[in-house]
C-alpha cells in the first residue's frame, strides 16, 4: 500500500513519548519525498518535553503530535515497514498491523536532555542510512 506512491512506515515502542515519534518525524522530514512515517505504542501516554524541544532543535515540529495505540491501525492498510524502535515492544507486542517487512531496531529509552540529543542523532542516522 502507498499513499500518493509513497511507501508507509509504522515505528512502534511502548508508550509512542520519545523515540517512535522522533523517528516518525524524522523520516517525515528527511525522507518525505518516499516514505510516510506514522508511530504507536502499546499504551498511548503524552509526548516528552524532551522529545519536542530536541527535535525542534534541529527544525522538525512534533508539537502537533499525539500519542497513539496500535490498535488505531488495525483497520489501517498494510506497511512497507513496521519497525519496533525498543526491546520491550519487541518482546511483548503479539499483534502487529499488516506489514510486508518487521524490523527491530532499538534505541536506549532516553531520561535525560542529553539522552533525547543522542537518542535522535542516533535515530536520524539509522533513517538516513536505511532508507
Amino acid at each position: 500500500m502507498a499513499i500518493n506512491g509513497k511507501k508507509l512506515v509504522l515505528f512502534l515502542c511502548t508508550h509512542n513519548s520519545a523515540r517512535s515519534q522522533m523517528a516518525e518525524g524524522l523520516l517525515n522530514a528527511l525522507k518525505g519525498d518516499k516514505y510516510v512515517g506514522f508511530s504507536a505504542g502499546i499504551k498511548a501516554t503524552k509526548i516528552k518535553e524532551f522529545a519536542i524541544n530536541t527535535m525542534k532543535e534541529i527544525g522538525i515540529d512534533i508539537s502537533n503530535h499525539r500519542s497513539k495505540t496500535i490498535e488505531e491501525f488495525k483497520d489501517f492498510p498494510e506497511f512497507d515497514y513496521v519497525i519496533t524502535v525498543c526491546n520491550y515492544t519487541k518482546e511483548i507486542c503479539t499483534y502487529y498491523p499488516k506489514a510486508k517487512k518487521i524490523i527491530h531496531k532499538s534505541f536506549p529509552d532516553p531520561i535525560t536532555l542529553e539522552d533525547f540529543k543522542y537518542v535522535r542523532n542516533n535515530i536520524k542516522k539509522w533513517i538516513e542510512d536505511f532508507f
